[in-house]
Formats: structure tokens, C-alpha cells, sequence
């Protein structure tokens, strides 16, 4: 009676189900397994798609500032440079200058030096020209010396190789020359080789094209030809005697058949005068 009980009581499961239970379990730890390798991947992936990129963005970001820093310290040191090597040109510049006045300058003492030790006969007071009259010419012109150094009304000035003109005014350390090209200006000259006279007279139009004329030539026996030497005459009474004024460009055979003119090229460049010699012997007698 007992054992037939304990019988019913029994539970018998079909082996196919247990199989199908056990199934279910492997597939539901399968898919749990599955699901939480992707859980552990997909923060990566994440960083994969968001933080990487962002990352690798700022390490571009920051190359590019350090490349442009280095540019930039690159194109100040190449300005300083650049400021430092304009620096050293003007100073060459100043320099070259310096010495390329110093040289005109010298050349210019020279110059005087030898017209100097030319007329040693002739006492003389070195002055620099400090002004002048409009134009391109100097016509008439102020010089840095006056009665505090012996400069007087009509004492003869001279340059390069021969005469500038005469001392029209004086002040205390100033005077005023009028030159030998001005349109008022008259000398009592003669040719250095017969020692005839003529009448050297200022043109400043004729000196554009680097002459002035002459006049009342007497040539009798027809000897003063183009290039000879003009100075100035002993009949003259403000120009001491013998002071070269230039050569015959041109000469020409007056109306009256007994005079000639013409033109004579200075010797004294009018146009670029510095430094000039003023003689400080006159003449006694006045024309």
C-alpha cells in the first residue's frame, strides 16, 4: 500500500524537455556572455569615434601653433635682421658720402693749393661759399670771410685753375662776389701770347652753353687764333695782372675791319664753386 504512494508521487520528466531547458540555458548564457563583451567594447568604440579624433585634432592643433611660433620667432629675428642690416647700409651710405665729400673737397684744395703756389706773388685768404644768387649759376655769391679776416671792396677772387670775380660788398664775416660771367660784370683783358687787349664782358645766357664773349680784340697782324689763353691785363685797375680768365672758343672779324669778338670758355666750372681764394693785394688806381 505504501509503495504504491511513494509511486504516484513520482514526477517524470521527458528527456526532451530537459534537453530543450538546457538549450535555453547555454542560448540565455550565450546571449549574457555577448552582451556583456559588448558592453565592455562599446565605450571604446565611443572613444573610437569621439575622443580619438578629438585628440588627434588638438595634437595637429598644437604642431601648428609650435610650427607657427617657430615661424613667427623666425620672421622677428629675420626683421631684426633686416632693421640691423638697413642700419649698417645707411651708416655705409653716411660713410661713402663722407668720403666722397671729402674728396671733392680735396681735389678742391689741391686745386687751390696749386692755383695758390701759381700766383704765390699774390697774398691770398682761403673762404667757403655759403650762398648765392637764384639759379643754376653762380653769378653772384656770399662767402664766409669779411673785414675780420683782411676782406675788402674789389679784391680778386679765384678757384680752380684761374679768376671767379671781385668783392662787390663786405661785411664783418661775410662778403659779396660778383663773378666774371655775371651780365655786369667788365674786365680789361688780353691774349697771353701777343698781349693784345680786349674787353671781357659777363653773358649768363651765353653761359649756357659755357662761353662768354669778348670784344674790341685788336689783332693787326692776325695771330690770336681758337685756344689761346685770356688772363687778365696790366691796364686794368681792379684785376691784378696775369690772372688766367679762359680760352678762345671762337673768334671773328668785326664791321669795322679793324677789332674782332668772340667767345671764351672760363676756366672756373660756374656752376659748382665750394671754396675759392680771395687775393688780398689790390690794384692802387681805380679805372
Amino acid at each position: 500500500m505504501a509503495r504504491n504512494r511513494s509511486k504516484r508521487n513520482k514526477i517524470n520528466i521527458p528527456s526532451r524537455y530537459v534537453l530543450l531547458a538546457l538549450s535555453v540555458i547555454c542560448i540565455i548564457m550565450m546571449v549574457l556572455s555577448y552582451a556583456t563583451d559588448m558592453m565592455s567594447y562599446a565605450p571604446q568604440a565611443v572613444a573610437g569615434y569621439t575622443v580619438i579624433p578629438f585628440q588627434k585634432a588638438i595634437s595637429y592643433a598644437g604642431s601648428w601653433l609650435a610650427g607657427r611660433s617657430e615661424s613667427i620667432k623666425e620672421l622677428e629675428a629675420l626683421r631684426v635682421e633686416n632693421a640691423e642690416l638697413k642700419e649698417t647700409v645707411n651708416d655705409l651710405t653716411i660713410k661713402i658720402n663722407d668720403l666722397t665729400t671729402d674728396k671733392y673737397e680735396l681735389a678742391q684744395l689741391r686745386q687751390l693749393l696749386s692755383l695758390d703756389e701759381r700766383y704765390s706773388d699774390y697774398p691770398t685768404v682761403g673762404a667757403r661759399v655759403i650762398g648765392k644768387d637764384a639759379g643754376n649759376w653762380y653769378s653772384t655769391f656770399l662767402i664766409d670771410k669779411g673785414t675780420n679776416d683782411g676782406i675788402k671792396v674789389n679784391m680778386n677772387v679765384m678757384a680752380g685753375t684761374g679768376l671767379v670775380g671781385i668783392v662787390t660788398s663786405v661785411g664783418p664775416n661775410w662778403a659779396t662776389v660778383r663773378s666774371i660771367i655775371d651780365d655786369d660784370s667788365n674786365i680789361s683783358a688780353m691774349v697771353l701770347n701777343t698781349s693784345d687787349t680786349m674787353i671781357v664782358s659777363g653773358d649768363l645766357e651765353l653761359y649756357s652753353n659755357g662761353t662768354i664773349k669778348f670784344t674790341e680784340l685788336k689783332d693787326d697782324d692776325n695771330v690770336v687764333e681758337q685756344g689761346d689763353q685770356v688772363v687778365t691785363s696790366q691796364i686794368s685797375s681792379k684785376y691784378l695782372p696775369g690772372i688766367s680768365i679762359g680760352y678762345i672758343e671762337q673768334i671773328n672779324s668785326d664791321s669795322n675791319n679793324l677789332t674782332k669778338s668772340g667767345f671764351i670758355t672760363p676756366v672756373v666750372d660756374f656752376e659748382h664753386l665750394d671754396i675759392v681764394l680771395v687775393i688780398t693785394q689790390m690794384k692802387q688806381t681805380k679805372e
